[in-house]
C-alpha cells in the first residue's frame, strides 16, 4: 500500500491510531522525524520487537552497559532506558531528535540516554551492543571498527533487520570485525544475527575515502556514511556548472550539504559571500568541515547538523542551494524535499531576485515538488535523471 493511500485511510479513520511499542521492559508511545501531520508510518518495526524480546528473555541488570547503534527514532534505547545504563550511537541529527523527543514523550528526561555522533569515539566498555543494520554498510563497517577495545569480557553483540534489509555482507563484517556470526530464525519477517565475540588483530579504518574533481580543481574527502562516498552523484554533477555567480556579499545556505562540495565550489567564485552548510548525516558534516578547511582555510562558515534549515531566522538568506535527498533509510519519498523546499522558502528575504537552485531527480515520487513551491520555475539543463531548476522567491506567495 502507498504512502498516500495510508494517509488518505488515516485522514478518514479506517485506520486506527499509531500502535504502541509494547514489550517486555516498557509500553512507549514513539513518534518519528521529522514529525508529519497524519503520519502513515510507525516509527518501529518487527526488528525492534524482536530484538528486546530476545534482550529480556536473556536477562539484563541496572549495571550493565548498553550500546544502542543506529536505533531510527529511540525504540530500542527509549526502551532499556530504566533498566540499565544505556548509550546510543546514531549518524543522523534526526534520529538523535527522535531519541530526545520520544523520551520526554514517555516520561523520562529528554538527555536520559547520551547521545554519540557517529562522527565522535565510542566510550565504552559496553556489556551489550545492539545494532540496527544501516542502510549504507560502510557505515556498519566504521562503527566496527570503532568498536574494537570497546567490549567487556562476555560483551553480546547482536545485530537486527528486516529480512528485505539485510544483505548477507552485513554478516561477513559482523564475522570480519567482531566474530563468528549466528543467524536467527526470521520472525515477523525480521532476523537477528547473534556474534560472538572474538580477539581480532586491530585493522585500521579504510575511511575517510577521497576523490578529486577537474571543475573546480579540489580533492574532497568523504566519511563513511556520505552520500556518493566514491564520487560525484549525477544530481551534484548535473549541478556544478549552474551554480549562481556574482553573488557579492549574499548569505547563501547549502542545505543537505553532503561533503560541501556545492558551497565550496560556489565560495570559491564568490569571495565575499556568507555561507551555511547543514545536513543531518554527522559524519557529512564532518566532512563538510574538513573539506571547507582544506580548500578555504580560515574563511568563515558555519557548518552545522541539523534538521535542514528548522531554527533558521526568517528573511536571513538570500540564495539556498539544495540537492535534496528522497529517502530517509528504506523509505522513499519527496516529504524530505519537500520539507526542505518549504524550509528555504521561509529563510529566504522576500523580493524578486532571490533564487533558490534544486535539483529534482525525473520520478514520478518528485515529480511537482518545486513547482508547487514555485509556480514558474525554469529548467537550467537536463542530464540522465537529474534536472537543475532555478526559481525566485515570490513576495505574494503564501
Amino acid at each position: 500500500m502507498s504512502q498516500d493511500s495510508l494517509i488518505y485511510l488515516r485522514l478518514h479513520r479506517v485506520l486506527p491510531p499509531m500502535p504502541l511499542l509494547i514489550s517486555p521492559f516498557a509500553e512507549l508511545d514513539l513518534i518519528r522525524q521529522p514529525e508529519q501531520r497524519d503520519e502513515p508510518l510507525q516509527a518501529f518495526d518487527a526488528a525492534d520487537e524482536y530484538l528486546l524480546s530476545h534482550v529480556a528473555e536473556t536477562g539484563l541488570s541496572l549495571q550493565s552497559r548498553v550500546l544502542v547503534l543506529n536505533d531510527s527514532f529511540g525504540a530500542l534505547a527509549a526502551s532499556l532506558a530504566r533498566h540499565a545504563t544505556v548509550s546510543s550511537s546514531t549518524d543522523s541529527y534526526l534520529a538523535a531528535q527522535g531519541l530526545e523527543k520520544n523520551l520526554a514523550r514517555n516520561g523520562m528526561a529528554y538527555d536520559a540516554v547520551p547521545l554519540i555522533p557517529a562522527s565522535e569515539p565510542l566510550n565504552g566498555p559496553f556489556d551489550w551492543v545492539l545494532i540496527r543494520v544501516p542502510k549504507t554498510l560502510a557505515l556498519l563497517e566504521e562503527q566496527l571498527i570503532r568498536l574494537q577495545g570497546q567490549l567487556a569480557p562476555g560483551a553480546r553483540v547482536i545485530a537486527a533487520a528486516m529480512v528485505k534489509h539485510l544483505p548477507r555482507s552485513a554478516g561477513d563484517l559482523l564475522e570480519e570485525y567482531v566474530g563468528p556470526v549466528q543467524a536467527s530464525l526470521a520472525v515477523k519477517k525480521a532476523r537477528l544475527l547473534f556474534v560472538t565475540p572474538q580477539a581480532q588483530e586491530v585493522q585500521a579504518s579504510p575511511y575517510p575515502t577521497r576523490y578529486r574533481l577537474d571543475e573546480p580543481a579540489i580533492e574532497l574527502i568523504n566519511h563513511a556514511n556520505v552520500f556518493c562516498r566514491e564520487g560525484l552523484d549525477i544530481g551534484t554533477r548535473a549541478f556544478l556548472p549552474h551554480l549562481p555567480k556574482n553573488l557579492g556579499s549574499s548569505r547563501v545556505a547549502d542545505l543537505g550539504c553532503g561533503n560541501g562540495v556545492l558551497a565550496i565550489a560556489s565560495a570559491l567564485d564568490n569571495p565575499d559571500a556568507h555561507y551555511t552548510l547543514v545536513d543531518e548525516s554527522y559524519m557529512a558534516v564532518q566532512s563538510a568541515a574538513e573539506n571547507w578547511r582544506a580548500q578555504l582555510g580560515e574563511r568563515e562558515a558555519v557548518i552545522r547538523a541539523g534538521d535542514g534549515l528548522d531554527g533558521q531566522e526568517p528573511d536571513s538568506l538570500d540564495v539556498v542551494l539544495c540537492n535534496p535527498p528522497f529517502h530517509q533509510q528504506q523509505v522513499v519519498g519527496d516529504f524530505l524535499a519537500w520539507r526542505m523546499f518549504l524550509q528555504a522558502r521561509e529563510a529566504l528575504v522576500t523580493g524578486g531576485v532571490i533564487d533558490i537552485w534544486v535539483i529534482t531527480p525525473s520520478c514520478r515520487a518528485c515529480s511537482g515538488v518545486s513547482s508547487r513551491l514555485h509556480p514558474h520555475p525554469s529548467s537550467s539543463s537536463s542530464r540522465h535523471a537529474s534536472k537543475p531548476q532555478h526559481a525566485k522567491k515570490d513576495p505574494l506567495a503564501t
